[in-house]
């Protein structure tokens, strides 16, 4: 009996970390016409209930053209959003965001006034790693 509680002990840190994983979601972006004004992706959702929380996303966008000076993008929760640097790349800024939360990309250019040519997010893109509740 000894025994058995002994593996079934060792075995806890496991089961815990059985919890953990990732989902991944694509939408299309909005298109911006005028600086000054901001615009959301369609939201990002993972396929199926997660009970847990974020931990380390990663996200990528691709826009028409090249990115525009003062482009300003964000990745958001309902909690809060990171702003994001450069097209791709990885943040923390939402851990402890719960897992099936929908997220979505903000996208704006600083300024005022109608963009020399409308500026269109082809995709965006994000994988979100989680850790199960224990």
């Amino acid at each position: 009996m000894k025994r058995r509680v002994m593996a079934i002990l060792a075995l806890l840190p496991l089961m815990a970390q059985a919890n953990d994983g990732a989902w991944s979601a694509s939408a299309r972006g909005p298109a911006l016409s005028n600086a000054g004004v901001q615009a959301s992706s369609q939201p990002l959702t993972a396929s199926e209930k997660i009970n847990g929380t974020m931990t380390l996303v990663y996200w990528r966008y691709e826009l028409n053209g090249p990115a525009p000076a003062g482009l300003q993008a964000r990745l958001c929760s309902s909690q809060r959003c990171v702003p994001l640097e450069g097209a791709s790349g990885a943040t923390r800024g939402l851990t402890n965001v719960s897992a099936d939360e929908p997220l979505r990309f903000i996208f704006g250019v600083e300024g005022s006034g109608q963009l020399k040519r409308v500026l269109r997010v082809l995709n965006a893109d994000v994988m979100v790693n989680y850790r199960g509740a224990q």
